[in-house]
């Protein structure tokens, strides 16, 4: 099923890329070829952006409801393949069931949130104070977007991004993970060419930085570039953006918080953070970072996490009863086994200690942690977790505060205005009370602050991140001027 994705998608057609490499999409557990491709190089991608272009200016003419039937029709393929993209989110991702799953939810959501978007580009006609003079406001497409999407949810996350870009008529060019390029790009371009886009409109790139550099963003055509991925690579897109005087939006790392103040039901607070931290192998920007107990508690919640964490099922995600599938490859594991080292030299120890086979990380649990180890201040991105004590709530603010991140996070509080009381004193861009930091959902601002990036997905505002407004003003009546 994989052989026929060893084609680029540029300008509609199917065809072979002209950079130097080949490369090989493997399976993160069994680390077998599941197929090659030659990658793309800059004139691929210089022919993706022009064709883009081109049908941009068709699509942007296509009557609005002919936009939603294409959009929903796209929706319906997704629900008529979900089988086949699950498999693949398996084989090519690491992907459990659940997760697998749980993306392609995701990735309906948004795709059904962003096909209303064509009958919502709103204009507005406002007063002057000239004298005869009528101000028009027009919501239009920003033209072409680029869009480098991540390894972890490759499928929800490249959708989140592509399919409002789509709906908001403007092209779009992909620059999918190399690792996930099925599931993060090629199986898109199948997707919407049989929903019944123009020809040319989205084009799936699958490249090497290492050869393109930083020609996908500093082409002259995209006037948007979204990026969701690490912070540090994030930092330079925005470099390179602001440079270039072109729109960004980014969605990077995290450093997620769970408090849990004393009078927490326990028991729930557990089962929330071993969701919150081990699901998908803990590889999430919302995946829980640190979790940051009050003294009182701090035992018996460690007890219950432990007794939670040891139970889940991991290993190869073909099969359904596993939760914590591989790391996507091997530098992953060796850099997460290297924080926790780090860590236990500065005094933590295992409250858990998972083991290690291949590319699947067990889940592993610190204790004695304090906010300045390695695991407590860098991104795990792995199914490993710091628990840090605190005397009392004023402290866990404090430290939850800490850090150069501001993705996601959650407070559980027996009382709920209480935690939300403590969820306003984070600084984050989403925080969620009595529940853990993975949340999404298609209506609502999705997005961080300080290091975690700029912007917001979902709903109404991604309809802003991918638009562009315009003011003209129509002078009925002839105007005096002093000269």
């Amino acid at each position: 099923m994989y052989e026929k994705w060893n084609k680029q998608f540029i300008g509609g057609e199917w065809r072979e890329g002209n950079g130097e490499r080949v490369y090989e999409d493997k399976n993160p557990y069994s680390e077998e070829t599941l197929v090659q491709i030659r990658l793309a190089n800059t004139e691929d991608i210089d022919e993706a952006y022009r064709s883009a272009r081109e049908a941009q200016k068709e699509w942007e003419e296509i009557n609005a409801y002919d936009r939603v039937a294409i959009m929903e029709k796209a929706v319906e393929l997704v629900k008529e393949r979900r089988e086949e993209i699950v498999k693949i989110l398996i084989a090519e991702n690491g992907a459990s069931h659940t997760k697998a799953n749980i993306e392609v939810d995701g990735a309906i959501g948004i795709m059904k949130e962003a096909s209303t978007f064509p009958l919502r580009m709103h204009g507005k006609i406002m007063p002057s104070v000239v004298p005869g003079k009528e101000n028009r406001i027009y919501h239009n497409p920003a033209g072409v977007v680029g869009i480098i999407s991540p390894f972890n949810f490759p499928f929800h996350l490249t959708m989140r991004s592509l399919a409002p870009a789509l709906a908001a008529g403007n092209g779009v060019v992909i620059k999918p993970d190399l690792q996930t390029m099925i599931s993060g790009g090629l199986f898109m371009g199948k997707l919407f060419e049989d929903a019944g886009i123009p020809k040319g409109l989205l084009n799936i790139t699958v490249c090497s930085s290492s050869e393109i550099k930083d020609a996908f963003v500093e082409h002259p055509i995209p006037q948007i570039i979204s990026f969701t991925g690490s912070t540090p690579v994030g930092r330079h897109i925005g470099e390179l953006c602001g440079r270039h005087l072109k729109r960004v939006a980014l969605e990077l790392g995290g450093n997620n918080a769970m408090i849990v103040l004393k009078d927490a039901d326990i028991e729930r607070a557990a089962g929330s953070a071993a969701f919150g931290k081990f699901l998908n192998a803990g590889q999430i920007c919302m995946s829980l970072n640190r979790i940051i107990v009050e003294r009182p508690v701090y035992e018996e919640f460690l007890r219950v996490l432990v007794d939670k964490a040891s139970q889940i099922k991991y290993g190869n995600p073909a099969d359904k009863d596993v939760v914590v599938g591989p790391l996507i490859n091997n530098k992953q594991v060796g850099r997460i086994q290297e924080l926790i080292d780090r860590s236990l030299e500065m005094g933590a120890s295992y409250a858990l200690k998972g083991e290690i086979e291949g590319n699947v990380f067990a889940p592993t649990i610190l204790t004695n942690v304090t906010n300045d180890m390695p695991i407590a201040q860098e991104e795990i991105f792995g199914p490993a977790v710091g628990v840090i004590v605190v005397e009392d709530e004023i402290e866990a603010i404090r430290v939850a505060n800490d850090s150069e991140y501001g993705l996601s996070g959650a407070v559980h509080a027996g009382s709920i205005e209480h935690g939300v009381e403590v969820a306003k004193q984070i600084v984050t861009g989403m925080i969620h009370v009595n529940d853990q930091g993975v949340n999404d959902e298609p209506i609502v601002a999705f997005g961080g602050e300080k290091a975690s990036g700029l912007g917001r997905y979902g709903g109404e505002w991604a309809l802003h991140e991918f638009t562009t407004t315009k003011w003209i003003s129509v002078q009925t009546n002839p105007r005096e001027y002093p000269f």
